[in-house]
């Protein structure tokens, strides 16, 4: 009963979670001594994307394609072309097709999306194209002179990955932004060495770790429990 249904569908631990999230990311952009009322919107989308998408809930998608278009706009301000172009350019065009591929795959008459597993081919596919989408930006961010360069495009390998596999609805795919996660914090941790108000996008992808690693275990769950019931 702890972890009733309470607000919005979320659970009492998912509500506190969310709500700490909301502090930490709030609190980073006042300490930091000027406050980005478009980057903290922003991040309070994200957080609640990753809130939903940990659910499985289709509307996690939608928040995400907005959150695209918010992290874009700050990432081209920031010189982070590489960002600017890998959420307006892939991750929002696959949260659209995982949007699509979640509302055609519902488990039963829930809002929950049928979690599937990867298969060998879809697998292979997957590396081969990441190789390559890598590649290819590798040299459009260098040609555009992006900034933290190798850091940036790693950053789209594992965007590519996580988006990817959200679509095959695999549980994997929260632990692959996780790891985007990781990269983004390096990130913009250097970008705020030159400017003290972008660590508020260190705090932000920080919570979006603590999040995903929480979508990892919720999927994890969530796939036994259809497995269980097939």
């Amino acid at each position: 009963m702890k972890n009733k249904i309470r607000i919005g569908g979320l659970n009492r631990f998912e509500i506190i979670l969310w709500s700490a999230s909301a502090v930490v990311i709030i609190a980073s952009s006042l300490l930091s001594g000027h406050i980005d009322y478009f980057s903290v919107i922003g991040s309070l989308i994200g957080i609640t994307s990753l809130i939903y998408l940990a659910k499985g809930y289709a509307v996690g998608q939608v928040l995400m394609i907005i959150f695209s278009l918010f992290y874009g706009t700050v990432s081209y301000f920031t010189q982070y072309y590489g960002e600017m172009i890998t959420y307006l350019c892939m991750t929002m065009p696959m949260a659209v097709v995982g949007l699509v591929q979640w509302l055609r795959n519902p488990y039963k008459d829930t809002k929950e999306v049928k979690v599937s597993k990867v298969s060998k081919k879809q697998a292979a596919l997957m590396y081969f194209s990441a190789v390559c989408v890598t590649a290819a930006f590798y040299f459009v961010l260098k040609a555009l002179g992006n900034a933290s360069l190798i850091i940036s495009t790693i950053s789209i390998t594992t965007s590519f990955i996580a988006a990817y596999l959200t679509a095959l609805r695999s549980p994997y795919c929260t632990l692959c932004y996780g790891c985007n996660d990781v990269v983004l914090i390096a990130l913009w941790t250097i970008a705020s060495i030159k400017d003290p108000q972008n660590i508020s996008m260190v705090a932000c992808f920080a919570t979006f770790l603590v999040n995903d690693l929480y979508g990892f275990y919720s999927w994890k769950k969530m796939e036994k429990r259809q497995n269980k019931n097939l």
